[in-house]
């Protein structure tokens, strides 16, 4: 599979104010742009979970941290689902 890559300039000192590694810190930015593009839902999470190199469950598990919803369905739609589960 071919895969293409985005190349982003930051201050070198970032790593060491978020009290981070160079590759944690540029795992946690795949991550946000990953949860960002799934939020706007222009990825799916199969997707957006690629983009940041984790299994989907995992990415799934951690929207939380982000303040992102598993699931953003209408609350009369989640309960016409429920109803019919």
């Amino acid at each position: 599979m071919l895969s293409n890559s985005i190349h982003v300039e930051y201050p070198a000192h970032f790593p060491d104010a978020l009290q981070t590694t160079p590759a944690a810190f540029a795992q946690e930015a795949r991550m946000a742009m990953a949860v960002k593009l799934f939020e706007m839902k222009r990825l799916s999470s199969g997707m957006a979970a690629q983009l940041a190199g984790i299994e989907r469950v995992t990415f799934l598990l951690n929207l939380h941290h982000y303040g992102v919803p598993m699931l953003d369905l209408p609350l009369d739609e989640l309960e016409a689902d429920l109803a019919n589960a």
